[in-house]
């Protein structure tokens, strides 16, 4: 970074302050990009396996910007093949207070 501001102040340009800039981000752009698209796999890659789809409907992400939106849109318009958590009944509540135990005791 302190060679890109040199780079920018000088009037001139240096060739080989120019190359070594070019060769540094060669080697971060890429780095940035996988951790990019780790952070976008990850959480999909779960939701996926959650929502009964296989998990490797994830590397749709690896599309560039479209593979996110059309993974969104699967995930907000398919049918999920998860069993449904069982509803409980509602009945009356408990009497309050409780009951005495019976026999009473004298």
């Amino acid at each position: 970074m302190h060679n890109l501001a040199l780079f920018l102040l000088q009037s001139s340009t240096d060739t080989e302050n120019a190359t070594r800039i070019i060769a540094a981000m060669f080697a971060i752009i890429p780095v940035l990009i996988l951790i990019g698209i780790a952070v976008l796999m990850v959480p999909f890659w779960f939701i996926l396996k959650k929502a009964g789809f296989s998990p490797w409907l994830s590397l749709v992400c690896l599309v560039p910007s479209l593979g996110v939106l059309v993974l969104l849109y699967v995930l907000a318009f398919a049918e999920w093949k998860v069993i449904p958590a069982p509803q409980q009944a509602w009945g009356p509540p408990p009497p309050y207070p409780p009951p005495p135990p019976y026999p009473p005791q004298s």
